[in-house]
């Protein structure tokens, strides 16, 4: 299949404007990219490489997060399984403050220098709060120096100051999806919340953690206009998700996402975000596979999650350290973080 001439012309202008001078790609572009048909899928990831090593580095960030409040949450994302408003097995449960240092050491353990805190809530209260702060705390006490992000949905200012004092350095919180399609996905709060949220960390000094899930019956233009919205934000970290259909939720039916599809998101969100860290996170075991997640990693992906994540289950650890080995991509020192 012989490629039109506007797709020759996207990677061309790609080339010049990302690879030489660092400015991501626009709304059009992006969307010319994701409609790359499968033969330029090579040259697009290619290229994505490239970007990444010139604007990023050869270094792959390892992070791991664990669920420290599990289930029951009041809002209806309707991919989570932990939404209280759904079916779904997955049933409320606390972690306690030895299990969190557990998982920290054996986070650490695997090489990582980030260990994110993550709880099912649409903001923390003021137990949840006082649980992370022992947590870090006690953390801190077990020796562990590895870098502490939190995901604990909402904040107020004050929240936000509260985990600054604690010493959580990166703050995760994703706008799922594009702005236009987000009363589609969440009816509980809006985008702009989330938006607001955000706002107050940078403020703040934190670093944005910001991602979203590919696959939630978006269009490729609106697949496009969040590459950009994300772009806005100038997060530091965008984690690459792509939809798990668990069961009980309204999306259990949903298809995955087909391997060609994931590699042109990858690459193109890479030519919208030069310079940020592009996180390989869920369901990137269903869609791609093992011959596609090195694929991505040779496309444009430079962080991985390790082990398992909130409710799903992911590669062990030692997988993606091997796989990281064998593409001779060094892992980033903490040293490097600070």
């Amino acid at each position: 299949m012989t490629a039109a001439p506007e797709q020759v012309d996207v990677l061309g202008t790609a080339r010049e404007q990302v690879l030489e001078r660092g400015v991501g790609l626009s709304e059009e572009q992006v969307l010319a990219v994701l409609r790359l048909s499968d033969d330029r899928i090579p040259e697009l990831l290619a290229l994505a490489h490239e970007v990444r090593m010139r604007w990023c580095g050869p270094e792959v960030e390892v992070e791991g997060i664990v669920s420290l409040k599990t289930g029951g949450c009041p809002e209806d994302c309707h991919f989570c399984s932990q939404s209280g408003q759904f079916p779904s097995p997955v049933r409320s449960a606390w972690l306690d403050i030895p299990g969190l240092v557990r998982a920290a050491r054996q986070t650490a353990d695997t090489g990582a220098t980030e260990f994110c805190i993550v709880a099912a809530v649409r903001g923390p209260d003021k137990r949840l709060l006082s649980q992370v702060r022992d947590g870090i705390k006690a953390i801190r006490a077990d020796g562990n120096d590895i870098q502490i992000a939190c995901s604990l949905g909402m904040l107020t200012q004050e929240q936000v100051d509260e985990l600054v004092a604690m010493g959580c350095h990166r703050y995760n919180h994703n706008l799922e999806t594009a702005r236009s399609h987000f009363p589609n996905v969440v009816t509980t709060h809006s985008w702009e919340e989330r938006w607001e949220t955000l706002t107050m960390v940078r403020e703040a000094g934190m670093e944005v953690c910001c991602g979203g899930i590919i696959g939630m019956g978006e269009t490729l233009e609106q697949r496009a206009e969040f590459a950009v919205q994300l772009a806005s934000l100038e997060p530091d970290e965008v984690p690459m998700n792509f939809l798990i259909p668990n069961p009980g939720t309204p999306y259990e039916n949903y298809p995955v996402v087909e391997g060609p599809d994931a590699l042109r998101t990858i690459g193109a969100f890479r030519l919208a975000l030069p310079r940020t860290i592009l996180r390989f996170a869920g369901g990137r075991e269903l869609t791609l596979g093992d011959l596609g997640a090195k694929q991505g990693m040779l496309g444009g992906i430079n962080a991985i999650i390790v082990g398992n994540y909130l409710t799903n289950l992911g590669r062990p650890a030692q997988q993606d350290l091997d796989m990281l080995g064998e593409l001779s991509m060094p892992i980033k020192e903490l040293s490097k973080t600070l």
